[in-house]
């Protein structure tokens, strides 16, 4: 299990109080907060921090050249390179490398004594419904970085289908012409473009497909015979990468992009899918589909892991009811039951209490808790239920005032 801490960084003041300062990346990490209160630049600390895990793995930069320069600019690709302070402090360890920036100054340990698991990692953006409804994003300029490279991933994805995939809602499946290179959303008697489909369905079928895509590349068939480079074209391509992360006449985005296609195809070992609001656009019943889906793919390997920001208490009375299926498992783990539980909550989706954690992020003090879990399931008294009794509260003084007034 990887970990995170983070003080005066953007959005984020105090950070985490508990356990050191330190935030565990369980198999399923969740945090939910109010606007503002820091929940994606969190979550992009945690995509950028395991990158740079996974790129000095890979051997994309040498451990003396790792310098504070190259680090501050793959912030930037998430638009977070400002939140810099003079007191930020930033903190990962991982299992194959310790990451320390603090005063201005980046250090790095490499850990010895732990497995790594090598990994894909996909940061899916909020603003994915832009790829559905524009077809070409990557013409477009000024949007989120990790947009572009969203994009890539949900026409990889899309190429990979062949005839067409069940969607977890409505009984939808999707279909995608290559011809044309056009998407459709496909029912019992419509058949529309992506384009011309709800919100929901906009923001559902890339968040989707693409990440059924990337867990289902831990499973390809892994011909090392035919490796495409040789050691010598490797070591060349290494020596290209090293003279763009430091030419100084490139932008970050295009240093990050260029970077990314010159790395060599890795076989990949485990699967970070890192998912802003899963729940957008989406009727409850949607969302529950939705979440059963990731915890799914999530369980598919006992490396992957799912990190997820949220607004919807819906996603975490979900989380509860999987926690719950979870517990059933373990104390009933015949047949019979599982079959009877499985007609209830999907078995493939059920989570153990002890791979879950769920944050709280405080917009006003800037500081990160746990959300309590008696018992082993998340409490009702969170952030997004105490909106929910704050509307009850309010209507029960309209109520009263409706009395007095009478």
């Amino acid at each position: 299990m990887s970990k995170i801490r983070i003080v005066n960084f953007g959005p984020i003041k105090t950070g985490y109080t508990g356990k050191g300062g330190w935030l565990n990346i369980n198999k399923v990490t969740v945090f939910i907060g109010n606007q503002g209160s820091g929940k994606s630049t969190v979550a992009k600390v945690i995509s950028t921090m395991t990158w740079f895990e996974k790129a000095l793995v890979r051997g994309d930069f040498a451990t003396k050249e790792f310098n504070t320069k190259i680090f501050k600019s793959h912030f930037t690709y998430q638009n977070i390179g400002g939140y810099f302070k003079s007191e930020t402090e930033l903190e990962y360890e991982g299992n194959a490398y310790h990451i320390w920036y603090r005063e201005g100054e980046v250090s790095i340990r490499k850990i010895e004594d732990k497995a790594y698991a090598f990994p894909k990692i996909m940061y899916v953006p909020s603003e994915r419904n832009f790829v559905s409804s524009v077809r070409n994003v990557n013409k477009l300029k000024g949007l989120p970085s990790t947009l572009y490279t969203f994009s890539d991933e949900f026409l990889n994805a899309a190429l990979d289908i062949r005839g067409q995939l069940e969607l977890p809602i409505n009984q939808a499946r999707f279909e995608f012409q290559q011809l044309n290179s056009t998407s459709y959303i496909v029912g019992e008697d419509y058949r529309i473009f992506l384009s011309e489909a709800s919100s929901g369905f906009q923001s559902i079928v890339p968040l989707y497909i693409v990440s059924k895509y990337l867990a289902g590349l831990l499973h390809r068939e892994k011909n090392l015979a035919n490796k495409q480079n040789s050691i010598e074209e490797e070591r060349k391509l290494r020596k290209r990468v090293q003279e763009l992360l430091t030419n100084p006449d490139i932008s970050d985005d295009v240093r990050q992009a260029l970077v990314s296609s010159l790395s060599t195809p890795d076989d990949y070992e485990a699967f970070v899918n890192i998912v802003e609001e899963p729940e957008q656009n989406l009727f409850p019943t949607s969302q529950h589909q939705i979440l059963n889906a990731l915890l799914e793919l999530n369980n598919d390997s006992p490396n992957n892991s799912l990190v997820l920001t949220t607004h919807s208490p819906y996603i975490i009375n979900y989380l509860t009811i999987a926690v719950e299926a979870g517990e059933l498992l373990l104390n009933y783990s015949g047949d019979t039951a599982r079959m009877k539980l499985n007609k209830i909550v999907p078995v493939a989706a059920a989570i153990k209490t002890q791979e879950l954690c769920i944050y709280q992020l405080d917009e006003i003090e800037g500081g990160i808790s746990d959300l309590p879990m008696p018992e082993g399931v998340p409490s009702d008294n969170n952030y997004l239920n105490l909106s929910l009794v704050e509307g009850n509260r309010i209507f029960d003084a309209l109520l009263e005032l409706q009395q007095e007034l009478k």
